[in-house]
């Protein structure tokens, strides 16, 4: 579809991946309805946005209300007639051993990642049918295929946005919706505030797993299935290795994630106390209201490298049974990646 004058509605726009695609459309001239929860960080991104030659306004909402996400819609046709497309984005997260995550945590993270999705797509496909026409875009995560230890709400509610993907696809094929697209979208570890204020309980501090990619990629991804819609793509060649691989050899995938993300997600010299961090709330610190989370970098580019490489390396080792002997190579190049984590 064309994106120029197109109204795009965009959640988690606050910060990372929201802030870099409204960025994005907002240089192709589009008119954008921003949500979150940061009021503050909302409009200073209108001031951007606007400055870029688009139209925008901030629309305060927490997606896991039901009724805050029908009135995102509502205020986008209110001020621009329609909805062209919708990007589903806001997510939060708790790291902690799956024993000792709160119940009520657990249930906050699916209510956000999960049901706010479900909300937002109502509400985009109620209006996209009416007009005719539209594209919604769920930007799901590479754990949504391989899920990781110690974040297991985030991993499951990621893994059901696909299946719901897959899910509305067939109803608008059945329903010869032929102008109507649905698109999942699959990141890897991206460069975010994101892990700076996820809900932690699991006494170490939650760092950026590498390989690391700026949010920018993800959000000229965004951009590209909007212009061509595709079913599903997954963002950087890592993530794009790590879903082919997975196909041929789920098992020994699944072991690797969990061995990288012991050693690399959460710090060996840094702990952290129990903290609900932005799960009921938005953060007050002004950093986590901007697109990049400082986990890049030439050393973590460096990182992205070894680590990328060791995947891979991974992959065609198990693919010829010899996973168990590649083990300690992979183990040590990820240690000397990760030192200073």
């Amino acid at each position: 579809m064309r994106i120029r004058n197109s109204v795009v509605v965009i959640t988690g726009a606050a910060s990372g991946i929201g802030r870099a695609t409204a960025l994005r459309f907002a240089r192709r001239r589009t008119c954008l309805v921003l949500a979150g929860r940061r009021v503050e960080a909302l409009e200073s991104l209108v001031a951007e946005c606007t400055a870029l030659g688009s139209r925008a306004i901030a629309v305060p909402t927490d997606t896991s209300d039901h009724d805050a996400v029908q009135e995102l819609a509502s205020r986008a046709v209110e001020e621009f007639g329609r909805i062209d497309v919708w990007v589903n984005n806001a997510a939060v997260a708790a790291f902690s051993p799956f024993l000792e995550v709160p119940l009520r945590d657990f249930q906050r993270v699916i209510d956000v990642d999960l049901m706010g999705y479900v909300y937002g797509a109502r509400a985009a496909l109620a209006q996209m049918h009416d007009q005719g026409s539209g594209v919604l875009v769920n930007v799901s995560s590479i754990l949504a295929v391989v899920p990781q230890p110690y974040n297991s709400a985030y991993s499951m509610a990621k893994a059901a946005v696909r299946a719901l993907g897959v899910s509305l696809r067939s109803e608008l094929m059945l329903e010869k919706k032929k102008h109507i697209h649905v698109s999942t979208v699959l990141p890897p570890t991206i460069d975010t505030p994101f892990f700076h204020h996820a809900a932690n309980y699991t006494g170490r501090r939650v760092v950026a797993m590498p390989p690391v990619y700026p949010a920018d990629q993800v959000a000229r991804m965004i951009l590209a299935v909007v212009e061509k819609p595709v079913r599903e793509i997954a963002v950087g060649r890592i993530g794009r290795a790590m879903v082919r691989q997975h196909r041929l050899m789920p098992a020994q995938v699944e072991k690797s994630m969990a061995v990288q993300a012991e050693l690399s997600q959460l710090s060996k010299k840094e702990s952290a106390e129990d903290s609900t961090g932005n799960l009921y709330g938005p953060s007050l610190d002004p950093a986590n209201a901007a697109v990049a989370g400082g986990w890049s970098g030439r050393r973590r580019t460096a990182q992205r490298m070894v680590l990328g490489t060791a995947l891979v390396g991974v992959g065609a080792v198990v693919f010829s049974d010899k996973l168990k002997a590649a083990a300690p190579a992979v183990t040590a190049a990820a240690r000397r990646a990760v030192g200073d984590s």
